[in-house]
């Protein structure tokens, strides 16, 4: 069944768009809810001027998550939280946590949009996604460092650490080549 859509509809179409849908879908959800109506012409004539002005609409919406996504790309959200002495979180880091740092931070940034598989378990820098809207992504960087830590500090230590068996690995090869054969 043709039908016209009086509203935008999650992965269906925009408003004004004539979609084709089972019957069943169209009678007892699309109608019944007012997100569409049949797609006779006259129908199509009346939401014609609806249609032009939330195309605008939703192109202005768009320029302004594009300027939310410039400037939270690339940020950096620092989450302290109640650690073991193995660095396993006692609970654990979610979406709205993320969310609502960055909201702190000033960015228009919606709990939804935060892109996270599981929960963050263990102290550590995570690069974290954000979907805003089809194609618009961001990455952010989050940091979870143990209550009382100091964020820059945690860092550079685990900086350190990571550069630590690089430079072990280097010294091995070379304290072996110094052994005398026997």
């Amino acid at each position: 069944m043709k039908v016209l859509l009086t509203n935008d509809v999650s992965k269906l179409g925009w408003l004004g768009d004539v979609v084709d849908v089972a019957d069943g879908y169209a009678r007892n959800y699309l109608f019944p809810q007012g997100l569409a109506k049949p797609a006779t012409d006259t129908n199509i004539k009346a939401i014609a001027k609806t249609r032009a002005q939330r195309a605008e609409q939703r192109q202005l919406e768009r320029e302004q998550i594009e300027k939310v996504v410039q400037a939270v790309n690339g940020a950096e959200v620092v989450i302290a939280a109640a650690v073991n002495e193995l660095g396993h979180l006692f609970g654990s880091v979610a979406k709205h946590d993320i969310a609502r740092n960055l909201r702190d931070q000033g960015f228009e940034v919606a709990d939804d949009a935060v892109v996270l598989d599981e929960h963050i378990k263990q102290v550590g820098t995570y690069s974290i996604g954000l979907l805003f809207a089809d194609e618009l992504k961001a990455t952010v960087s989050v940091v979870v460092v143990p209550e009382g830590v100091d964020a820059e500090a945690f860092k550079a230590a685990q900086k350190e650490a990571a550069q630590k068996p690089v430079e072990e690995s280097v010294a091995e090869p070379e304290a072996q080549a110094e052994k005398p054969q026997q």
